[in-house]
């Protein structure tokens, strides 16, 4: 059993572990081209996840430094009450204990997420895909080297080398105490781990994000959002679905604005009757094609009557995650907010901002399309449960 390390202890690792990133950030970066050589797949979105650049070190680097510059979320008090006996009770934050991720691809995972799990005070056991193991090593290296050079158990964190058979058995029948699971990855990754987990799963699911324009949008605004949403095609929070209000003034002038800027990001279009008209617009197959998440350069754009329908078309096709509506009338903006079942709602700007950095955080663990036990960006204060410590001098019932 690992006892809680003190809040001193916590963050003197995660300093370390910045001088270390500093330290070894070339050799990370060499080790994940060989990673990147390697990888033998046609998803630009996992290849895009798994590079390590210059840039993403310094996210790493800046990670663990703000984690370090957080107050502790253990043992924040959220109730206290006076029985009339005399006991005196409070309600206070606890780590869960050990946290599995499992993940896919992103190597800044083995820092970000493992690092705001550690923080809170947890055991943190780490299984990544094979495509990033050479770089998830050498990090899980400097993790044990920052433990190590603060007198804290290595094991605090673990990699697990597990293929996916052992995965799943491992899942089912851990060897090791569990507390709870964080999947992050892709729909395939999120279901195999629910079909076979056997304790508390957080799910960071779809994106499929929806920017409605509505008939009082300001064009520049809705232009802007919507090729910000797919600046990045990779990121769950990007753009994959635009609905163009019907009576939007000048909507025929918009849409040919917005094609042609779209294409000059090499991005494919598809359509509805009402889209397809226009050139460079594909007509899609089935209406199933609204549930998809495309991680990939292609959007939909799509016509529709209202703000109500389409705060009933997000709420049966979108992934749960980010929405956004482009107008200048407040009342519409609210009801639109207010009734989108997403964890993130957004009135005249970017869904990119559904990030726990973006977000004041500081930084995410996942990105929470469930409603228990949070929802949206996790962030370090977001990861612990709870206890109730009741003192007494002896009272019975």
């Amino acid at each position: 059993m690992n006892t809680l390390l003190p809040i001193e202890k916590r963050n003197a690792v995660l300093l370390k572990m910045a001088v270390l990133l500093e330290q070894e950030r070339q050799v990370i970066i060499d080790i994940n081209k060989l990673d990147l050589d390697a990888y033998k797949g046609d998803d630009i979105s996992m290849y895009d996840r798994l590079k390590v650049d210059d840039a993403k070190v310094d996210e790493m680097i800046k990670a663990v430094t703000h984690l370090a510059s957080q107050s502790d979320p253990v043992g924040v008090e959220r109730f206290s009450f006076k029985h009339d006996n005399g006991m005196q009770v409070y309600n206070k934050t606890a780590s869960f204990g050990t946290v599995l991720i499992i993940y896919e691809s992103r190597p800044d995972v083995t820092v970000e997420a493992a690092g705001i799990a550690f923080k809170s005070g947890n055991k943190i056991l780490l299984k990544g895909g094979k495509e990033s193991l050479r770089s998830n090593l050498k990090i899980v290296a400097l993790w044990h080297q920052a433990l190590q050079e603060e007198d804290a158990q290595t094991d605090w964190v673990s990699y697990l080398q597990f293929n996916r058979t052992e995965t799943q058995a491992f899942l089912e029948k851990p060897t090791q105490k569990v507390d709870l699971i964080v999947p992050r990855g892709g729909e395939r990754l999120i279901a195999f781990v629910k079909l076979h987990a056997t304790c508390p799963v957080i799910i960071s699911g779809r994106g499929n994000n929806f920017v409605y324009v509505h008939s009082e949008a300001n064009l520049d605004i809705a232009l802007d959002v919507i090729l910000n949403g797919k600046s990045k095609i990779s990121a769950c929070n990007a753009v994959d679905k635009v609905l163009i209000d019907k009576n939007l003034p000048n909507k025929a002038a918009f849409v040919q604005n917005l094609i042609s800027k779209l294409k000059a990001s090499e991005i494919a279009i598809l359509g509805d009757e009402s889209t397809c008209q226009f050139d460079e617009v594909e007509a899609f197959k089935s209406d199933d094609i609204w549930y998809e998440e495309f991680l990939d350069y292609k959007i939909v754009i799509g016509e529709i009557a209202s703000n109500v329908d389409t705060i009933a078309k997000i709420n049966k096709y979108s992934g749960g995650h980010s929405s956004a509506i482009i107008t200048a009338n407040e009342a519409e903006a609210k009801l639109f907010m207010e009734n989108v079942d997403t964890a993130a709602v957004y009135h005249n700007a970017s869904t990119r901002f559904t990030d726990g950095g973006q977000l004041g955080l500081g930084g995410e663990l996942a990105i929470s399309t469930d409603k228990l036990h949070q929802r949206g960006p996790i962030g370090l204060q977001h990861l612990v449960t709870n206890k109730w410590y009741v003192h007494g001098n002896g009272q019975i019932r």
